[in-house]
């Protein structure tokens, strides 16, 4: 803990607090991998894109919306807000809507993006899946 943990999240503290002090308002984004599969955890397949929010504590009610009005918008992957993956430790604790920090947990399923058995990269599918995370990080500018 003390050799990679605290100093990471003490770092990440500082470099919010930072930009919030430049900028009046910063958002986190916390993104994620995981496999469709992870029979230990959970039963099925996951959604292709989990999104968090801490049940919208994390972010503010107008971020979650636009978040959730560019899935709903596409048609190529299933997604969920506020299911299994809520939000970790680091969207739970940074997220202070109300102090100017906004934060947002993304896990997303590898398979949508590469051979989840080999780790092998596939261009073909994950081009589209940047554009639609950079559609989701430009609504979180605003746009």
């Amino acid at each position: 803990m003390s050799d990679w943990w605290q100093p990471y999240h003490r770092a990440l503290a500082e470099e919010v607090e930072r930009l919030r002090v430049q900028h009046g308002h910063v958002v986190l984004w916390e993104g994620h991998s995981i496999r469709s599969h992870v029979p230990m955890l959970f039963e099925g397949r996951l959604p292709d894109f989990n999104l968090g929010t801490a049940d919208g504590s994390s972010c503010g009610a107008d971020l979650q919306w636009r978040l959730t009005n560019v899935l709903e918008s596409q048609e190529d992957y299933d997604f969920v807000v506020n299911g299994r993956f809520k939000g970790g430790f680091i969207t739970r604790r940074f997220g202070q809507p109300g102090e100017g920090v906004q934060a947002v947990q993304l896990e997303l399923s590898q398979h949508r993006y590469m051979d989840e058995d080999s780790f092998a990269w596939d261009d073909a599918k994950a081009a589209p899946v940047q554009a639609l995370i950079g559609q989701l990080l430009r609504a979180c500018l605003g746009g």
